[in-house]
């Protein structure tokens, strides 16, 4: 049976907010964003929360833009543990100080995930857009680490500066983290604007692979490390979010409830509102969640293929911003009748990079 009973998603990444005070150019948020005053009130994540923990869900990952911008975040952790759901914050630590971690760590926070631009400042405060905002990245680190708490410290890699990668992991091992993320730019929202800018070579791509496998090799038993590399230059498509409606949910700041981070692209379908509906029948019989989940959706060379139950077809938001097409074959996969679009756009990569466009909080690509 192709498309059998799906069940309850694993996590919900909760996107508290998109205000953020850095600028970064990879950014994966909409092109527009949600403005403050559209954004879900405390008792509306509360309830989400609940509506999590009953339909089965088991992990809760706040983000943004930047999560620690709202001021109930110690009372959305609190919930988030009275119902036993394990809580991670996504954030950039430039907004976290000792009485803001106190307050998380009392209410129950059991992770954090902190982001970091580069490893040397001026190339790191030159990508985020924001002075000062290394150190208080490092400062952040120490007082997540001081405080007992897991830390995983998440590096954006692009062509800029992949050559820094050892020295990134080096800084992870410094910090007292217990895993590290190496994650290549993913094209979608402001990082597809800044494609020519920020798309590696194949002989960087294949520098960075060299550069984890040594750490892993050098800290095994020190340091986690996880690496995601650029879709574009793989042979099959990644299984996006774990197959389309199949383990994760997310919510947006306006109450958007989205099978992946990308996928209010996808017009043909309405958006589901947990105002107005619940997270379980949303995840059940959502049109948009179930327009892509299993394999019964997929064209050929997608349905007679014996990787479509690992892969489910790759990314349905990567088909439509490169074909126009949703329920087209993710051309990634080296099967796709289009497949010779990505040749063409690694190509076609300029030897000096575009000038970088700014993710500004308001405004968009004109």
């Amino acid at each position: 049976m192709s498309n059998p009973p799906v069940p309850p998603p694993m996590s919900l990444l909760a996107e508290l907010t998109h205000r953020c005070p850095l600028q970064c150019p990879y950014c994966s948020n909409p092109l527009a964003l949600d403005g403050r005053e559209g954004e879900l009130g405390t008792d509306d994540w509360l309830r989400v929360l609940e509506q999590a923990a009953e339909l089965g869900v088991l992990q809760v990952h706040f983000s943004g833009g930047e999560p620690m911008a709202r001021r109930d975040l110690p009372e959305l952790v609190r919930h988030a543990a009275s119902l036993g759901l394990y809580s991670n914050l996504i954030t950039s630590g430039v907004l976290l100080t000792e009485a803001t971690l106190a307050q998380l760590a009392e209410a129950g926070l059991d992770h954090v995930q902190l982001s970091f631009q580069d490893v040397d400042t001026a190339p790191a405060e030159t990508m985020g857009g924001m002075p000062g905002a290394q150190e208080k990245k490092l400062a952040a680190a120490r007082l997540i680490v001081a405080e007992g708490m897991p830390l995983t410290t998440n590096f954006v890699i692009h062509r800029g500066n992949v050559g820094r990668i050892g020295r990134m992991l080096d800084l992870a091992v410094e910090l007292g983290a217990r895993r590290a993320e190496i994650a290549h730019t993913q094209y979608y929202g402001w990082g597809l604007v800044n494609r020519a800018a920020l798309m590696p070579s194949r002989a960087q791509l294949e520098e960075a692979t060299r550069a984890v496998e040594d750490a892993r090799t050098r800290l095994a038993g020190t340091l986690a490390i996880d690496y995601v590399t650029p879709d574009y230059y793989a042979d099959q498509p990644k299984p996006c979010m774990g197959g389309w409606g199949r383990r994760f949910v997310n919510i947006s700041p306006t109450g958007h409830v989205l099978p992946c981070h990308a996928a209010e692209t996808i017009k043909s379908v309405p958006i589901p509102d947990i105002r107005t509906d619940s997270l379980a029948a949303i995840w059940a019989d959502a049109p948009l969640f179930r327009l892509f989940r299993g394999t019964d959706w997929m064209p050929e060379p997608c349905r007679g293929c014996d990787l479509r139950e690992q892969d489910w077809g790759g990314c349905r938001c990567q088909a439509l911003a490169l074909l126009g097409d949703a329920a087209a074959t993710d051309p990634v996969c080296t099967r796709s009748p289009d497949h010779a679009r990505i040749s063409k756009i690694l190509a076609d990569l300029p030897e000096t990079p575009p000038p970088l466009v700014y993710r500004r909080y308001g405004n968009a690509p004109g």
